[in-house]
């Protein structure tokens, strides 16, 4: 039986070795950033003919206007087909592709769509996960103590920065979905964590005299190891059934929320249990020092 709390220096370098990587690609790359955030157009056409979505989607794909995820049935044979921004010529071109390789098609409407949305959503969505992570704090002060809310911010934080970066790191396209999936991904995260502080806090109204932290912890979170496998296993299954069987339109969606799930796992048993450890051996240090 491995000691968590004794290792942990592997698991902060581990997390850091995925991290910097996923930092160093979002400062020189940055995000793939679809639609929702950059503008674009939006066309809804309709076939005399009856087509599969992936024929209009395979037709987007191939003018390279924007990804196949982009194009949703809206009705027996309409579709709504979202691009990049286009210029009139490549407006013609795309309609005129979709008349050649399915029928006959009408145009209903045409709009062009300003990154305005995207920057309301980027700061809602900041916004929300910084009174998310304040309201957090307060609640674990309350409930357990201030040192176990500043780990599992952190911990969150690894979460945020685990999935953001990897996206980052192979460009996968970052839509609204996007932002959804991190803020289920935090409070997943954060109820695992909370289900290892409530174990520890039992175990030290009954811990003996004289047992140290580092043990308690350990003890801790090999008690609540099979329910957080158990959990994050039953939540995987779904979402991989989801990934491979759930259609186009949501697969960033589940491919971020599979990536935050498990690094949620990971940050919940490796990195915010021995960050409060090392947050108290701090703190008794300090307390040593002015003694």
């Amino acid at each position: 039986m491995f000691h968590f709390i004794k290792l942990r220096k592997y698991w902060y370098i581990l997390s850091l070795a995925i991290i910097i990587p996923g930092l160093f690609s979002l400062m020189v790359r940055g995000l793939n950033l679809g639609i929702d955030f950059t503008g674009g157009n939006i066309l809804e056409v309709r076939f005399t003919q009856q087509v599969t979505i992936d024929r209009v989607r395979q037709v987007v794909e191939s003018l390279d206007l924007g990804s196949g995820r982009n194009v949703q049935q809206s009705g027996e044979r309409d579709f709504i087909i979202r691009t990049r921004p286009l210029s009139q010529e490549e407006n013609d071109k795309l309609l005129d592709a979709l008349r050649k390789n399915l029928g006959q098609t009408t145009l209903l409407r045409s709009d062009h769509v300003g990154p305005v949305i995207g920057r309301e959503l980027t700061r809602n969505a900041l916004l929300a996960l910084l009174i998310a992570s304040v309201l957090m704090v307060v609640y674990i002060t309350l409930r357990f103590e201030f040192k176990q809310g500043i780990a599992a911010i952190i911990a969150l934080l690894h979460d945020v920065l685990v999935t953001t970066g990897i996206f980052s790191l192979f460009q996968f396209e970052v839509d609204s979905a996007f932002v959804a999936a991190l803020l289920t991904i935090i409070g997943y995260s954060i109820n695992d964590t909370i289900i290892i502080f409530d174990r520890i806090r039992e175990n030290m109204r009954v811990h003996r005299r004289g047992e140290e932290l580092g043990e308690l912890i350990n003890v801790s979170l090999w008690q609540t190891l099979t329910r957080s496998i158990n959990t994050v296993l039953t939540v995987m299954f779904v979402l991989l059934a989801l990934y491979f069987l759930g259609g186009t339109t949501i697969k960033n969606f589940v491919l971020a929320m599979l990536i935050g799930v498990s690094s949620g796992a990971y940050s919940s048993i490796f990195n915010a249990s021995p960050l409060w450890y090392d947050l108290k051996m701090m703190e008794k240090k300090k307390a040593l020092r002015t003694a």
